[in-house]
Formats: structure tokens, sequence, C-alpha cells
């Protein structure tokens, strides 16, 4: 869980070191620096040639900031994202790229936005979508009638545009990363690149302490980033007792593993029962019961059956509904624990194998006649 950090501002290190900044900003949690951020809005304004909006409103999420853009819109209001964001962030991409050469620049993405930008736009994109459905579920085609379909793909346009009007802020984390170990990121102040810099730098200051925001003529409207961020090892979402991303008017999102799944399926975590994992309907929340109940606990209290047994191991099978079948090989490790034991394993494999062996090769990337073990281990 990352929860109540604020990213640094940028200062001059290597790649990996900027990279480790700008991970923190992404996975920020907790209350913007509100002076500081409206600060740097205005300022972005100002380095794109345009009057600062008279007012900059807050929000609690980017659902809640997304509902007033879609208001706006339907008053007249005009984005000025183009001129904020997009090309001052397309000519201080140019001169990284001419700062660091071609052959340079392509290396240093993969160290820094490369290295950032899997996860954070995963997480970027879920969040997009859940605001999409939320705010605009789909059409149902099959009993709805015409002009409902109609007016619900009217709406989930609306909201696709109002979404695109966005300023990521500190989701836009890995091109930052990028622009300052490539030298073409300052502060506002010292700003390389005259305008463009300016601007770039302004929206960098932003991404340090807020969420996603969203620029118009006369107003920016900005959105709070979450309150709490809770992720696996992959940096996927993962929480099993409560919301993996939420943030402090309610806007939440669960998952498990990244998989998402509804709030109420959580709750029930705790009390799984083998009944309960196979009469799931939903194929991928069975998965998800399956995991947390686990699969050495579920073939014990289901009663399976081993369906073949060798000299490396035992396999078993669990077939499940509507669904693929879990195949396991239970392998004993040859090499004793401190205490004298001998820890004993569950390899998932593809539920076309066969046999033990089959299965404890495949896990080594080789065929079960290649699979010829000295010593197990």
């Amino acid at each position: 869980m990352v929860t109540g950090q604020t990213a640094p501002a940028p200062v001059a290190g290597g790649p990996a070191e900027v990279t480790a900044r700008w991970r923190a900003a992404a996975a920020a949690t907790g209350p913007a620096d509100r002076v500081g951020v409206e600060r740097a809005v205005r300022a972005a304004y100002r380095a794109a040639g345009l009057a600062e909006p008279a007012a900059v409103r807050w929000f609690g999420s980017p659902q809640a900031a997304v509902e007033a853009a879609l208001e706006l819109r339907a008053a007249g209001a005009v984005t000025v994202r183009e001129a904020v964001r997009t090309l001052p962030w397309d000519a201080v991409r140019r001169q990284a790229v001419e700062r660091t050469g071609a052959a340079g620049w392509a290396p240093l993405w993969a160290l820094t936005g490369g290295e950032l930008g899997p996860v954070t736009n995963a997480l970027a994109d879920r969040i997009r979508g859940a605001v999409l459905d939320r705010l605009a579920p789909e059409p149902d085609t099959e009993n709805d009638d015409d002009d409902v379909v109609e007016a619900a793909r009217e709406r989930r346009t609306a909201v696709r545009l109002a979404l695109l009007d966005a300023v990521r802020g500190q989701h836009d984390a890995p091109w930052f990363a990028a622009f300052e170990a490539a030298g073409v990121l300052g502060s506002s102040s010292d700003a390389p690149g005259g305008p463009a810099g300016e601007a770039i730098a302004a929206l960098a200051e932003v991404a340090g302490s807020a969420g996603w925001w969203w620029p118009y003529a006369d107003v920016a409207l900005v959105s709070e980033r979450p309150v709490a961020l809770h992720r696996d090892e992959a940096g996927r979402l993962d929480r099993a007792d409560g919301p993996a991303l939420a943030y402090s008017d309610g806007f939440a999102l669960h998952a498990w593993r990244g998989m998402p799944v509804p709030a109420e399926f959580l709750a029930g975590l705790g009390t799984v029962t083998v009944e309960r994992i196979r009469t799931e309907e939903n194929a991928e929340l069975r998965r998800v019961l399956l995991e947390h109940y686990g699969y050495e606990r579920y073939l014990t209290d289901s009663g399976a059956v081993p369906v073949h047994q060798d000299e490396t191991g035992v396999l078993w099978r669990i077939e499940l509904p509507d669904d693929e079948a879990v195949v396991m090989v239970e392998v004993v490790n040859s090499t004793a624990e401190p205490d004298g034991t001998f820890r004993t394993y569950w390899l998932r494999v593809p539920p076309s194998t066969l046999t033990a062996r089959a299965g404890v090769a495949w896990t080594f990337g080789i065929t079960e006649a290649e699979y010829h073990p000295q010593r197990q281990t």
C-alpha cells in the first residue's frame, strides 16, 4: 500500500533516481498542496499564451470532476487542453529527442517512461473505464427501446469526450521522468526550452501534488489524488478486504490481483466454502475464490483424487463447470528444510497435462521426453 506520499520537486539525477521519484509521484496518495497546484495551473495557462482561469475548482475524484466537465461542456465551455498540454508536450518531446539524439532517446525512454508506463497507464485506464461505465453504462440493446439505446450511446460519447479533455496529472509521470532524465524539464522559473518548457514545468508541478485535471477557457477542474492505493508485487490493483483504490468522495475500485470484482464479492471472501466455489457461475470470479481459498486446501476439502503419479510427483485435476480444468502437480522438495522436513509445492500446469512428469517438465519449458533430472530440487 502507498499512502500519504508527496513527490519531491524534480532535481538533477541519473535515470534510475529520476524514475524512482516519478514512480513515487504516480503512486502518491493524500491531499494536494492546493495553493501550489493552483499556482502551477495558472502558470501553465500563461505559458500557453492564455488568460489565467477565473477559478480553479477542486473535486474528490476524477468521476466528480467529469460530472462537472459534462455540465460545463453542455453549457458551451471550451477546452484549452491542446494549448496547455498537447502543443508544449510535442515541442518538449522533440527537444528531448534532439538533446539525446535518436539513438540515445530509445534507451533513455526504456529506463524511464518505459519502466513506469505499463503500470501507470494500466491504472489510468482502469480509472477511465470505471468513470465511463458508472456515468454512462452500456445500453441494453436487446431489451431497451431504440430511443433509450440511442440516448445511452449519446451519454457514453459525451463522457468519453469529457475524459479526453483531461490532463492526467500524476499519471503522466512516465513522460515527466523521461523529460527530466533528458534534461528538458526544470522548475517553472528556470525551465529550458522557452514557453513550451515553462508549460511542461508547470504541468510537472501539478503532477507532483494532484490527480487529473481539466483546463477550460475560464475555469480549471482539478481532482485530488486517491486516499489509498493497494497493489500486488506486479503493480496490479489488489486488496481482499476493501477497495484497492479509494478517493475521498467514495469513488473506489475493487480488485483481486488485478481483476475487477464487485465490493460485495470481496465481503464474502472470508467465508468461502467448497460449495460456494463450485456454484459460482462467473468463471473469473471462481478463479478468485480458488486463489483465495488455496488450491491445496480445495483439493483436500473437495475430495479430489489424483489422476496420475510417478517418481516426479502427483498430478491432480479439478473439473470446473463452464471453465477449463485446474490441473496441478504436487511435488516434494528433495532438499530438507532446516528442521528436517521436506516441503511440498503445488505447481499449476496446462489443462492438457496427462502425467506428473509432463507437468514438471512444462515448468522448465521442456517436453516430458527431454526431462531427465539428475537430482530434483
